[in-house]
């Protein structure tokens, strides 16, 4: 379950981590009433669970009532990457000296807790560690071991606070590992985590965590049913509803490329491969991402296949879909029959690029090259399925620059 923002800060407030004052707001009016408690300047933040906020226009600086008023006018009806706005946040604007980026994660690939630091905040930790790759500090936690004083310290220390108290940066971080811990957290990340104050006045100044994200593992509901807070049904995304009906793990993303694959470490391993095929280069400048995360689990009959290739294809974004399957308990034959089954009844057009290992795996190839598709392509290695899905999907997009946009092709 991942919050908006002004979910997240509530986790953040009640471990006293610090953070700018702020007031959540429905309406135009409501905001007024904000503005009035909050002071001036403020800053005007859409909520949706999705980054890149700014950029689509969906966080403004506000000097006046007038403007933080005809802001939220123009933030409260947007639609940012397909998620409808729900609210906006109204914060006090702070003094910025430097921002940085932290984050607790679970790793499900190395199967332990990432704690991950940078000097350069405010931008997405993608772009970070393409860009700055040396200055991405990022230490593991053993789940059976604990993140002390100790090991925030010297975290704090590598990441290089620049005119930033070390100490006060470590006491975050061990406060983001309570919040992360205490409430079956996969995700906690500050973006930015801001050196505040007046850069002529060394006592004003502090660490401050100006924006926040945090998913929540849906595995862990039945013991905090204090989260029920936090659905929010009105907006929630039509594709993971109707996955969740299904009992599949679907999670949506903001790329081109759909992914679906049986098990979470799995498709996980092929969310990287894809973001990494997907990076601009020399060849294209155009990045293509993963579109979206979906765990078909294990045993998975034909017509869960089925159901989940018309989730993911009906993303207006999705340009192509990878299918990675290792077959154990899941027959890559089955998954197969699910696939052409998808193709057959809903007409899917969308290029798929497959690639089976394991159970049933030459039989399932050999059903999809029978049915002799142009649309679907098979791989050896899930790093070759990558970088053929990636392909598709730039000369998808590349192709139709001109004639259509990407909802329009689906």
């Amino acid at each position: 379950m991942d919050l908006y923002e002004y979910q997240a800060r509530q986790l953040l407030e009640k471990e006293d981590i610090p953070i700018p004052a702020a007031l959540y707001a429905r309406s135009s009016h409501e905001v007024a009433q904000a503005v009035e408690s909050i002071g001036l300047p403020c800053v005007i933040k859409g909520q949706v669970k999705i980054g890149h906020r700014g950029q689509a226009g969906g966080v403004l600086l506000a000097d006046t009532l007038d403007d933080a008023i005809l802001d939220s006018e123009k933030i409260l009806p947007m639609t940012i990457h397909g998620h409808k706005v729900n609210g906006v946040l109204v914060t006090e604007a702070k003094n910025i000296i430097h921002e940085y980026y932290v984050s607790i994660s679970l790793d499900r690939a190395s199967r332990d807790y990432d704690v991950l630091a940078t000097v350069h905040g405010g931008t997405e930790v993608e772009d970070i560690a393409h860009n700055h790759p040396e200055d991405v500090k990022r230490l593991h936690i053993n789940p059976l071991e604990d993140f002390d004083l100790e090991a925030a310290t010297t975290m704090a220390k590598e990441i290089g606070f620049y005119h930033a108290d070390v100490d006060q940066a470590a006491e975050i971080l061990l406060k983001m590992w309570k919040v992360f811990k205490e409430t079956d957290a996969t995700l906690v990340e500050i973006n930015p985590l801001a050196k505040i104050g007046n850069p002529d006045d060394e006592s004003s100044k502090r660490l401050c965590a100006l924006d926040a994200k945090i998913s929540l593992d849906n595995n862990a509901a039945f013991r905090h049913p204090e989260w029920s807070e936090f659905i929010d049904a009105q907006n929630a995304d039509p594709l993971e509803a109707r996955a969740q009906k299904h009992g599949l793990h679907y999670v949506r993303l903001d790329g081109q490329v759909g992914v679906i694959g049986n098990g979470a470490g799995l498709v996980m391993s092929s969310l990287d491969a894809v973001a990494g095929a997907g990076e601009p280069s020399a060849a294209s400048s155009l990045a293509i991402k993963p579109a979206n995360f979906l765990d078909i689990g294990g045993g998975a009959s034909a017509d869960v296949m089925a159901e989940s290739l018309d989730i993911v294809a009906s993303d207006p974004h999705v340009s192509s879909i990878l299918i990675n399957v290792y077959g154990g308990l899941t027959s890559c034959k089955t998954v197969a029959q699910g696939i052409l089954g998808a193709v057959e009844s809903n007409g899917l057009t969308n290029p798929l690029v497959v690639r089976f290992d394991g159970n049933e795996a030459t039989e399932g190839l050999q059903l999809l090259a029978n049915a002799n598709n142009p649309h679907i392509h098979v791989s050896d290695t899930m790093e070759d399925a990558a970088a053929s899905a990636v392909s598709v999907a730039r000369e998808w997009n590349g192709a139709s620059d001109s004639t259509a946009s990407t909802t329009e092709r689906n």
